[in-house]
């Protein structure tokens, strides 16, 4: 009976230290646990501060591309009305030249 109460007390010694053992473990799964969320929020926070950085920069991108397009439209206004000016001018200036040798004759 004694070897009995031997065997049973090794059992329960061993059952203890397994036990002991799954709870080291599930503690260190919880510090694993909360390192991991404190990740996840941290960089949760980091995505949203990126998301909104970055519709701030696509509205102002989408501003400053409307606005360069009305620059390219001015210039090339002014650029066609230059050129016209141009022909304008060297029509002028033959003309003049011939009233000049047409006057001369006179």
């Amino acid at each position: 009976m004694a070897a009995q109460g031997a065997s049973l007390q090794n059992y329960n010694n061993q059952l203890i230290s397994c036990l002991e053992e799954l709870k080291d473990h599930r503690t260190s799964l919880d510090t694993q646990i909360e390192k991991e969320m404190g990740e996840k929020s941290a960089i949760e926070r980091e995505i949203s501060e990126l998301t909104a950085r970055l519709s701030q920069i696509n509205e102002s991108l989408s501003k400053k591309l409307i606005t360069k397009q009305e620059y390219d439209k001015a210039i090339s206004e002014t650029e066609g009305a230059y050129l016209k000016i141009l022909e304008s001018s060297q029509t002028l200036l033959h003309v003049l030249k011939r009233e000049t040798v047409n006057l001369s004759r006179q």
